[in-house]
């Protein structure tokens, strides 16, 4: 835990694009299960380093380390509110970038364990979301926490929160993906 007061920074990518069907969707990580997001549905990213230019900067290297993602490749639509996460003191910056349909997800094993693709539309059908128990690296005897299953996981917490923001401004077309 981040014990100086202020909270630490960070930046996750949020990569959409259509799909070969036309959807359009949302690459997310499953960490590994080291550390203290380990086993979790994630976006790509990261702590902010000293030598980023930005957190924009820290997202994008950030998206390259772990799943491949060429910073070229990446045409930034928005920066979104940054959610604050009381239990690690860390805010957490996000930027929606449109990424090519055709790109080659190549996830870094030493961090994520797969890249996960769900449509948007999915991921805000009310019918998915439910209360789950899930059993993160910080609570071994579990949590009951607001989630969508995403194929056999479970996508809850900070990058639901962040998702829950950007998702209907997805499918209301504020931005052109």
């Amino acid at each position: 835990m981040n014990g100086s007061g202020e909270p630490a920074l960070a930046a996750v990518l949020v990569p959409v694009f259509r799909g070969t069907d036309s959807r359009l969707r949302i690459a997310l990580i499953v960490r590994t299960d080291r550390g203290i997001h380990g086993g979790q549905i994630a976006l790509p990213g990261g702590k902010a380093e000293e030598d980023d230019e930005s957190l924009l900067a820290t997202a994008l290297r950030e998206a390259e380390e772990e799943v491949g993602l060429d910073p070229a490749e990446v045409e930034i639509l928005a920066e979104i509110d940054p959610v604050y996460l009381t239990v690690s003191n860390f805010q957490v910056h996000a930027y929606l970038g449109r990424v090519p349909p055709d790109v080659r997800w190549r996830a870094n094993a030493d961090e994520v364990v797969e890249v996960l693709t769900p449509a948007v539309d999915e991921l805000w059908d009310p019918a998915a979301r439910r209360e789950l128990l899930v059993r993160p690296a910080r609570f071994p005897e579990g949590l009951l926490v607001d989630a969508i299953p995403v194929g056999e996981r479970v996508l809850w917490g900070m990058t639901l929160r962040l998702l829950d923001d950007v998702v209907p401004r997805l499918l209301a077309g504020e931005w052109d993906v």
